[in-house]
């Protein structure tokens, strides 16, 4: 071996970690590629030994430690490139004197310190120094590199100014100080950098104008100044003297003035963001020129349109530009009616926001050809008559928002063949007042029942069920004369069944069960002739149950598990004593609460411990999943079932009831619940899973009063990737879970995790994807190609793991309220990587805490591997087996 002059191992799943005297028998060695693999450790103390080295790389590891001093000794080394460990400690000064380095890249480490000066380093031409935690300012003697190309020191803590020096690299392309404290104004010298392709200054505190001389590069390609304090304008032959440009990012600044006519000769362009600035004036008509126009933002400014008609005239003029995906101009007095041709505009349109521009006139019906649009805003406008029922060709659509208009009528059937659907607001509009039917069932509504619900005076049906509306039930409501039938089950709902329902004399149907309403059962109800069904189950009611009108007809499975019920035997509660009221309830509640529950809970746990042990103890073959019922298991009545689930939904287990059962009858695995039983008649089917007694991931996330420490997150987080290997890559055939979120995993005593909900899994026989046509898993854990295609994989089950990791650790939903337009819980974690303090649970870091800096380092490796989860592509997610050892590793770390 000690005539090798070249080891390449790239790309293969090497793990372990690197001798320390790599170089001895390795003398003549030139080229050492090591990179993305496995490799853990220390980086060799012993590679300044190896005096030949010309390059090395070792990126895309998870090297631990700081970078030797020794690598300075190798004074022929040009390219050294150690990105994407976990690196830490300063850059050793030694290396800042190897004057033959040409390329230097230790990006997304966690290195700290000053950057020293690379003045020794003449013939630098790459320097790569992102996504790290440095500090103090930009040394001036980086403008003696004269060779230098590219210059990366975004996202870390540097502050100061911009050094002007950086203006006499002739030969710099690209430029990349975003995501700093940098403050000051751009230096003009940059104006002299006639290669620069690339300048990102964006989100710093700069101020000042933009030098005029920088519009005078004519090979600039993107300009991202984003996210500071620059003021002036635009000049008026930008387009002309920018012809390359591809990117324009000047969002969050102060700019003023009007857009420059010009910007349209930008036949390049392919986005334009110019969003929270003070641009007024009209917005060009001749933006149509832009034909590769992917991204428009005006949003947030003073901008106006200028039409002969009414209709808005720039919108039509964008219909030339046929790759646009991204329109936002909300926030903007625009003023005018929108055009039915705005239905023309590119069919590969997915987001278009058009809120608080002072819109009137009608929603066009054109805008059903949109057939790509995910995300539609025109809320907060003048806007007038129905929705159109071209909107429910909109297949696709995510949100839509058309909040606080004048719109009237009814709303159309075809809003609920959206099967995407995931939030609509509607609020403040006059529909409602000749509104028939109205189901927003099982959404995630939240607030308070309005007052005003009492204006829907036409109404017949109202579902708000298995939703997360709070309060209290309003009076009002008792003013629907008209409604047949009302479900509020599910709710967050509290306080007293109102009186006033005893005037909704034209009630057939009434739900409102699981809330948390208490007081007692109106006798005015008694007066609701027509009404045949009422579920007032899971409640905390008490007191008489009425016994007149509708109530002789009503049964016990009407009123179960409130907290002191009493009246007739046929409700199957006790009879109310009339002569001590008071005091009997509080006896007979007592030996209700405090022994009949107590008993019956030890009895029912003890009889399925020893079901348990029968079932464990049977060493049968298993019999075809119909056979279990009237044979070895135990039958379960549908009455228990509502019990022990809570009010299962029965709907729900009758249509996934054969893929349940197809997946669960032969899976076994210590992460995955297991199936006790099942239970079918000719209209009812229903699985009886393994009781978890801690609950779910959820509750242990969000609930008052509980909290996971960093080694049971990661130990839950270790159990539920263990789950998904197995389905992935150990089981007979592949499965995909299709709906990994924290409520479907569930914990033992042990706090052991356990992957739950197979109702929508899917078995992959042959390949590892398929399309699916029917809405499968939660909005803000599903992967991208399945909100945009269909496509159900693997690696959408490895997407929504990368979410529901960083969700874990940051203690953040996908869909809380923070993430907002185009900021994701994804995008959040990635914008703060340099920083992972400001991403994880405050809970679980104290600033005093001695191993601050050593958890922060296993954190940010972890998020390192949640973005890993969440690639765009499917094809660059890590595989479940890869990210169980990687875990495996971070967990070996913690321990030591």
């Amino acid at each position: 071996m000690s005539s090798l002059l070249n080891i390449s191992l790239s790309y293969n799943s090497l793990s372990g970690s690197l001798p320390m005297d790599i170089c001895y028998a390795n003398l003549k060695l030139k080229e050492l590629n090591l990179s993305s693999n496995h490799l853990s450790g220390k980086v060799p103390t012993g590679l300044g030994q190896c005096i030949k080295l010309q390059g090395i790389s070792l990126s895309y590891n998870d090297f631990t430690g700081s970078i030797p001093s020794g690598i300075g000794n190798l004074v022929e080394l040009q390219s050294l490139s150690l990105q994407n460990n976990s690196l830490t400690g300063e850059i050793p000064q030694s290396l800042f004197n190897i004057s033959s380095l040409r390329f230097l890249n230790l990006e997304i480490n966690n290195l700290e310190g000053e950057i020293s000066s690379f003045s020794h380093c003449r013939e630098l031409q790459v320097l790569k120094l992102s996504i790290n935690q440095f500090t103090g300012g930009i040394p001036k003697a980086l403008g003696s590199l004269s060779d230098l190309e590219e210059l990366y020191l975004g996202y870390n803590k540097l502050t100061g100014s911009i050094p002007r020096d950086i203006g006499n690299l002739s030969k710099l392309e690209k430029i990349y100080l975003s995501t700093n404290s940098l403050i000051g104004s751009i230096p003009t010298s940059f104006g002299n950098l006639k290669a620069l392709k690339f300048l990102q200054l964006g989100s710093n505190n700069l101020t000042g104008t933009i030098p005029e001389d920088i519009f005078n590069i004519s090979k600039l390609q993107t300009l991202a100044l984003a996210q500071n304090h620059l003021s002036g304008g635009l000049p008026s032959s930008i387009g002309t003297w920018l012809p390359d440009l591809e990117g324009l990012f000047i969002g969050g600044n102060e700019f003023s003035g009007t857009i420059p006519v010009s910007i349209s000769n930008m036949s390049k362009l392919i986005r334009l963001h110019i969003s929270d600035n003070y641009f007024t004036g009209n917005v060009p008509k001749d933006l149509s020129n832009l034909r590769k126009i992917e991204v428009l933002n005006l949003a947030g400014n003073q901008l106006t349109d200028e039409h002969l008609t009414s209709e808005v005239g720039f919108l039509t003029s964008l219909t030339n530009c046929k790759f646009l995906r991204t329109l936002w101009i909300d926030y903007n007095p625009l003023r005018g009616t929108l055009p039915n041709s705005l239905g023309n505009l590119s069919v590969a349109l997915e987001s278009f926001t058009a809120s608080a521009c002072h819109f009137r006139g009608t929603i066009p019906i054109g805008i059903g050809n949109l057939t790509n649009l995910i995300w539609l805003d025109l809320g907060a406008n003048d806007l007038t008559g129905s929705i159109p029922t071209t909107l429910g060709q909109l297949q696709k659509l995510q949100r839509l928002y058309i909040a606080g208009n004048r719109i009237q009528g009814s709303i159309p059937n075809d809003l609920c063949h959206l099967k995407n659907l995931g939030y609509l607001h509607l609020s403040s509009n006059k529909f409602l007042r000749d509104l028939l039917v109205l189901s927003l069932s099982s959404n995630f509504l939240t607030g308070n029942l309005p007052p005003e619900v009492g204006n829907m005076k036409s109404i017949t049906t109202l579902d708000l069920s298995k939703n997360l509306i709070s309060g209290y039930i309003p009076r009002r409501m008792g003013e629907l004369q008209n409604l047949v039938n009302l479900s509020l089950s599910q709710n967050k709902l509290h306080g007293s069944i109102p009186v006033e329902f005893g005037d909704l004399l034209s009630l057939e149907s009434m739900d409102l069960s699981q809330k948390n309403l208490s007081g007692t059962i109106p006798k005015s109800l008694e007066a609701l002739i027509y009404l045949k069904h009422l579920n007032v189950s899971f409640n905390k009611l008490q007191g008489e149950i009425p016994n007149g009108g509708p109530f002789v007809n009503f049964t016990a499975e009407s009123f179960i598990f409130n907290e002191a019920l009493c009246g007739a035997p046929h409700f199957q509660v006790i009879a109310c004593d009339k002569n001590n009221h008071t005091q009997s309830w509080k006896t007979k509640s007592f030996i209700l609460k405090y022994i009949l529950l107590p008993v019956g809970s030890t009895v029912t746990l003890v009889a399925f411990i020893v079901m348990w042990i029968r079932r464990r103890d049977n060493t049968e073959i298993p019999a075809p999943i119909d056979s279990w019922l009237p044979g070895a298991h135990e039958k379960i009545s549908q009455q228990q079932l509502l019990y022990a689930t809570n009010d299962f939904e029965f709907q729900g287990a009758l249509r996934s009831f054969d893929s349940e059962c197809e997946v669960m009858q032969g899976i076994c695995h210590r992460n995955l619940i297991r199936i006790i039983t099942c239970c079918s008649n000719l209209d009812f089917k229903a699985l009886v899973l393994e009781y978890m007694p801690k609950g779910s991931l959820d509750k242990w996330l969000y609930s008052h009063n509980y909290f996971l420490d960093l080694f049971q997150r990661l130990n839950i987080m270790i159990d539920v990737a263990s789950a998904l290997e197995y389905l992935h890559h150990d089981y007979s055939s592949l499965v995909v879970h299709c709906d990994l979120k924290p409520s479907n995993v569930l914990l033992d005593n042990n706090m052991v995790a356990h992957v739950a909900d197979f109702g929508i899994a899917r078995l992959l026989t042959e390949t590892e994807s398929m399309q699916q046509t029917k809405t499968l898993g939660t909005i803000g854990y599903m992967a991208p190609e399945y909100g945009s295609d269909g496509i159900v994989s693997t690696k959408g089950d490895v997407y929504s793991y990368g979410i529901l990791l960083m969700e874990v650790f940051a203690r953040k939903k996908p869909m809380d309220e923070m993430f907002t337009r185009d900021v994701t819980l994804k995008t959040w974690v990635e914008s703060l990587s340099s920083s992972v303090i400001e991403v994880v649970d405050a809970n679980l870091l104290r600033r005093d805490d001695e191993d601050l800096a050593t958890k922060l380092s296993y954190l940010s490796s972890l998020m390192a591997l949640a973005l890993a989860c969440t690639a765009d592509s499917p094809e660059e997610r890590i595989n479940m087996k890869d990210m169980v050892v990687e875990l495996k590793k971070i967990k070996i770390k913690l321990l030591m």
